[in-house]
């Protein structure tokens, strides 16, 4: 007994020493202290930080429609909210390759998805008569693999470089657009610059990052950044570069883009818990903030749109999108709110989900599944805004299903 009570109390006494290093520190959960909470993690070699697997891991995945596709092909550059599995190949804590992530998931097996199920661009690629595209690490780099869609996404990447470098490598957005680049030279090269273009003018492209910007850089603090940018020239920032980014990809024949905006995460479990709120209320300077970047963003858009020639650029607002389901949430059939299916502590916002044990038996009535992701059943909802603003319009100046009937004509 004597040594249980030890146990515990040297437990207890090395997470106050990790919390007072740092209250962000339970994004980045050594294992040590993993193995030591739960002992059976330990049994299944499943680290938070590995080497990449030597052979891409087996998905079976739904097949397309067996109608013809709306495009040829969906491309995905962003962060944990569409990675389907490229941190599974790097050196990073930012990792969904164990269980529970994954269990409401076709497979029912953890795949890199940070989800208990589907991430929105799933819903969105058998929405476009495609199927689920398959991460750039994750498979042989052939132009067969290729060829209806890369997702190109990391979880922990930003639009600044250094952007959640704390939890490991990730693939910034600079850096996925170079692997964009690279898998337009393959289509070049195996299929002639004609049809390569062709192919990439008529696909759609979609682009989800800038939280992790917040996250693990301008609310940290990093490097005295908020005495350098106000919020508002920080989001300046943010949305130029983006913007920077999407002239490249136009420059090299992408027509049709998705920008999505970013979701409230001051309505969070781990900001709720990190600013102690009361009764689940969101935190509204953070979220005043992520209005704003999506208002420079919208205005960034706009300006796209009037300077690029035949260039179809669509903002979607997943602030919009999402505040709608939190205020609604009895509509969407939610009755849980602010508290993550799988996390520990209030709001299950203090320690990131890493064990089975940690979820909730049903998911499917949370609107959040971890300290920072949504559920499945929230993805289906914003993913189905984003194609036919079926629960609320949130997509400007159209939606995808619009941008697809207006290039067929």
């Amino acid at each position: 007994m004597a040594l249980m009570d030890s146990l515990a109390i040297q437990t207890f006494l090395i997470v106050i020493v990790i919390l007072l290093l740092d209250p962000v520190i339970a994004l980045e959960y050594p294992q040590e202290l993993i193995n030591e909470l739960y002992p059976d993690l330990g049994r299944n070699g499943n680290n938070a930080v590995s080497a990449p697997p030597a052979e891409p891991p087996s998905l079976p995945l739904p097949p397309a429609s067996h109608s013809s596709p709306h495009v040829p092909a969906l491309f995905v550059i962003g962060d944990s909210s569409v990675d389907c599995g490229t941190n599974n190949f790097l050196g990073t804590f930012a990792r969904a390759d164990r269980p529970p992530y994954g269990r409401d998931f076709d497979t029912h097996q953890p795949t890199g998805r940070f989800c208990n199920g589907r991430i929105p661009v799933d819903y969105l690629a058998l929405r476009l008569g495609l199927p689920f595209v398959p991460s750039y690490l994750g498979q042989t780099g052939s132009v067969d693999d290729m060829i209806q869609g890369v997702n190109y996404a990391s979880a922990g990447a930003g639009v600044i470089f250094s952007s959640g470098s704390e939890l490991g490598q990730h693939i910034s957005l600079t850096q996925q657009i170079q692997q964009v680049m690279d898998t337009f030279q393959q289509f070049i090269l195996s299929m002639g610059e004609d049809a390569a273009n062709d192919r990439i003018s008529k696909s759609i492209f979609y682009i989800s990052i800038g939280s992790n910007d917040y996250i693990h850089y301008y609310l940290r603090n990093v490097s005295s950044v908020q005495s350098l940018y106000l919020p508002w020239s920080f989001n300046q920032f943010l949305a130029q570069t983006i913007k920077q980014e999407i002239q490249n990809l136009y420059n090299a024949n992408v027509r049709n883009v998705v920008v999505m905006g970013l979701a409230p995460i001051g309505c969070a479990p781990y900001y709720l818990w990190l600013y102690q709120s009361k009764n689940g209320e969101c935190i509204k300077m953070i979220n005043d903030m992520i209005l704003e970047f999506n208002f420079v963003t919208r205005f960034m858009v706009e300006e796209l749109n009037q300077e690029l020639t035949e260039a179809n650029i669509v903002f979607c607002d997943a602030f919009e999108g999402s505040m709608d389901i939190i205020k609604n949430y009895n509509r969407y059939g939610f009755n849980v709110t602010a508290d993550a299916c799988c996390g520990l502590g209030k709001y299950g916002g203090w320690i990131m989900c890493i064990s089975s044990d940690m979820a909730c038996s049903n998911a499917s009535n949370h609107i959040w599944w971890d300290q920072f992701h949504p559920t499945d059943a929230v993805n289906e909802i914003l993913a189905d805004n984003v194609w036919s603003s079926l629960h609320t319009s949130m997509c400007y100046p159209m939606n995808l299903q619009e941008m697809i009937a207006k290039n067929s004509k």
